[in-house]
């Protein structure tokens, strides 16, 4: 079955952020500026690490690709590393915020968004074409939104900036340009961390003495970073943007489910309705798309590939 693992690798990318609350939550106490200075550094550092160790071949080829690329291209790589980076540093940031000072389900929103502001960008940017019945679903996953969003209208707000800088990054990593994920992936948080250097010396609090704060970071760097970033970015390899921000539903959804059982948010009708349209629209979305029958069929997935 052609394509399966970058669909598994993009599933499993998106139940583990959606069990994020976890993680993030015990570190309410700390401010999210501070969350996300740490996450970022522990993440650079490890990634690098990484590379310098064990990674080394795989860098001298990525050189060597970079140098025999038209000028073009090489424009083109840098500006998606280092746009990419900027990306994620604003979607961390806003959705550490977000969980940790608004709700857990305000930031499930965003991911409900998510999907759909994906699947708009990558039509008018990407020329990626869905069927009248993914189209169909988008509108009723949009419908499912706007239920939700109705006498929320701050929630909405914060939810769509999240939203907007995940799609973006998700629609600007579409281009596959041959170079190693991993060390890709260093570039892009390196590139954070670089950004967000100049903030710390006048933005970061105390530096923390629990070990907990530590314990829960290399965590978050290493099981909600640093993984299912690479699982998003290898599933981008062969899966349209919008594909994989319609499987990015999976986040929202159970976090809605943790943040129910676990944390005692409390759901009303409204909100109920609202997740079971959009569960819906996510069934659709699949029954509809092509490339997901193909794949499971065992054929080749029309219009899949990726262009270079």
């Amino acid at each position: 079955m052609k394509y399966t693992k970058h669909y598994l690798a993009v599933v499993t990318a998106s139940t583990i952020w959606g069990s994020f609350s976890f993680a993030l939550k015990p570190l309410a106490r700390w401010s999210s500026v501070d969350i996300l200075f740490y996450r970022v550094f522990f993440s650079a550092v490890l990634l690098l690490l990484v590379t310098l160790f064990f990674r080394r071949k795989a860098w001298d080829a990525d050189r060597r690709t970079y140098a025999g690329l038209p000028a073009a291209a090489k424009k083109g790589i840098v500006l998606q590393a280092l746009g990419g980076g900027l990306f994620l540093t604003a979607n961390w940031f806003f959705f550490i915020y977000v969980l940790n000072h608004i709700s857990i389900k305000s930031a499930s929103l965003a991911y409900l968004v998510c999907p759909i502001l994906t699947t708009v960008l990558a039509y008018f940017f990407l020329k990626e074409r869905l069927t009248r019945g993914q189209w169909g679903a988008v509108g009723l996953s949009t419908a499912g939104c706007l239920v939700l969003a109705f006498g929320h209208l701050t929630d909405l707000l914060y939810s769509m900036v999240i939203a907007l800088s995940y799609a973006l990054y998700l629609v600007t990593q579409r281009k596959n340009y041959g170079t190693d994920k991993i060390i890709f992936l260093t570039i892009q948080v390196v590139f954070s961390a670089l950004l967000l250097l100049p903030f710390y010396p006048f933005y970061h609090g105390p530096a923390p003495a629990a070990g907990l704060f530590y314990g829960l970071i290399t965590v978050i760097a290493v099981c909600y970073t640093i993984i299912p970033l690479w699982l998003s970015l290898y599933g981008l390899e062969r899966l349209k943007s919008s594909t994989v921000g319609i499987i990015l539903y999976i986040t929202p959804l159970l976090g809605f489910v943790i943040a129910v059982s676990c944390y005692g948010e409390k759901v009303d009708f409204q909100q109920g309705v609202a997740y079971g349209v959009i569960v819906l629209s996510v069934i659709l979305f699949s029954w509809w798309n092509p490339a997901i029958k193909s794949t499971f069929a065992g054929k080749d997935a029309p219009g899949n590939s990726l262009g270079h």
